[in-house]
């Protein structure tokens, strides 16, 4: 008898399977805003599919009265440039220091520890000092997202660094690398592909940091939306604004995805 770990559906069936929990969410959600609306016609906990629909052709096709600006999408860029620099910046710093870190003993003597404390902050306690030093525009924001997936970018590069095999180390340095050409031509190429996995794993710790400072601190964006019409309990904006970030962060991860198989198709061949 085969054992059910050995099974592997098809692609039809992984399809299948895959639509299953979204039309469950989907029924229960229909089921019970109709329920809600058969007692109460202007019960806002849950609306119905149409008033969302309306609501967000409004917030995606007409301009503001106040702005002239279509909010849906001048929210969007505004989050997503946010969210661009803040994740830019935190790679960056997690390439430099996760490769310094992993690779010479002198720097990670120095700097292991105090990144290992930092990463144990929590990021939004230190949201109110971001925005006294920082100021209330993006800069904090950008810094708070910086802070936030900074810390564990670094130390998951510094391991993947640290577990390269160090016969690769040595017959570089027997052929005579420099510690610079053993950088950019031993320790890069293994990293990269891990850093875009760090990266997609970051999104969501990213977004929530996001969502959170513009909702205390901001005059556009999606989180800044979100909180701004909670006060009217206007489900009706919030569940399509809900939905529209998930799916942003659905298509930030494909998109990596995308990129680590074309850049790095080769990692695919040694994990298959």
């Amino acid at each position: 008898m085969r054992r059910i770990i050995n099974r592997v559906p098809d692609h039809m069936t992984v399809v299948v399977l895959a639509a299953v929990p979204f039309l469950v969410l989907a029924a229960l959600y229909l089921a019970g805003s109709a329920a809600r609306l058969a007692e109460n016609p202007n019960d806002k906990l849950l609306p119905a599919v149409t008033t969302m629909a309306e609501t967000l052709h409004r917030l995606a096709f007409e301009p503001s009265r106040r702005t002239g600006e279509i909010v849906l999408w001048a929210d969007t860029a505004a989050s997503l440039t946010r969210l661009a620099l803040g994740v830019g910046v935190a790679a960056a710093f997690g390439l430099v220091f996760g490769v310094a870190i992993g690779l010479i003993p002198y720097v990670r003597a120095g700097l292991a520890s105090v990144v290992a404390v930092l990463s144990m902050i929590p990021p939004m306690a230190v949201l109110p000092i971001l925005f006294i030093v920082f100021g209330l525009g993006d800069l904090s924001k950008v810094v708070l997202i910086t802070v936030g997936i900074g810390p564990f970018l670094i130390r998951d590069l510094a391991i993947r660094v640290g577990e390269m095999p160090r016969e690769l180390l040595i017959k570089a340095q027997t052929l005579g690398a420099s510690t610079w050409q053993i950088v950019l031509r031993v320790v890069l190429p293994q990293v990269l592909p891990r850093l875009i996995d760090a990266v997609r794993l970051s999104l969501g710790p990213a977004w929530l940091f996001l969502i959170a400072a513009e909702g205390i601190a901001a005059t556009d964006g999606l989180g800044y939306r979100i909180f701004l019409v909670r006060r009217y309990l206007a489900m009706d904006v919030i569940l399509p604004y809900v939905a529209w970030i998930t799916l942003l962060a659905a298509a930030l991860d494909i998109a990596l995805r995308l990129l680590s198989r074309g850049l790095f198709a080769w990692t695919r061949v040694r994990s298959g």
